[in-house]
């Protein structure tokens, strides 16, 4: 038999142009959808802060119906490090400390300021007062709107208390 020569040809494993362009699309189109959706860093700061605050009011306003007694929530709109609230004597149940809250020496908290409180009636009252029933007070007056503006970078929350109810919730400002 005669020695044949023939080259054999193998076939290697690849991707074809179509199928990388056909990925390439399809990351594309993810990417798009998820990055709007991703908020910004300043954004997550003053939605937690706006939570972590909604929460807090909750606590004096529980702590003052469970204990009978008042619990007040001082705010301190000043610059700089200062700028935050406190629940004047008390400890934080989780931590343990004093129950006083500074947005900027909170590292995940420190772009957040408060940049308006209106604690109405009164002139400019900065402190809110839960009595025995959780109604929030103003000193010895009601209180007829509570609204506690934190801001980061542009991003606003505003946090409401509710008049009588002393109810708390959280509102975008548009």
């Amino acid at each position: 038999m005669a020695n044949l020569n023939i080259k054999t040809f193998r076939r290697t494993a690849a991707f074809t142009l179509i199928e990388i362009l056909v990925t390439v699309v399809i990351l594309a189109i993810a990417a798009l959808i998820a990055v709007p959706m991703m908020g910004s860093a300043a954004d997550i700061q003053v939605r937690s802060a706006a939570h972590r605050l909604a929460a807090d009011l909750e606590y004096a306003k529980n702590m003052a119906i469970t204990y009978q007694r008042p619990f007040a929530v001082v705010f301190d709109t000043s610059a700089g490090n200062t700028n935050g609230y406190q629940i004047p004597n008390e400890s934080h149940p989780v931590s343990g400390q004093d129950f006083d809250v500074r947005f900027a020496k909170e590292r995940n908290l420190s772009r957040v300021k408060i940049t308006r409180l209106t604690l109405e009636p009164g002139t400019s009252p900065t402190t809110v007062t839960f009595d025995y029933m959780g109604t929030p007070k103003i000193g010895e007056d009601s209180l007829n709107k509570g609204q506690i503006t934190l801001t980061a970078d542009g991003f606003s929350l505003v946090v409401n208390i509710e008049p009588l109810t002393g109810y708390v919730t959280i509102d975008t400002i548009e």
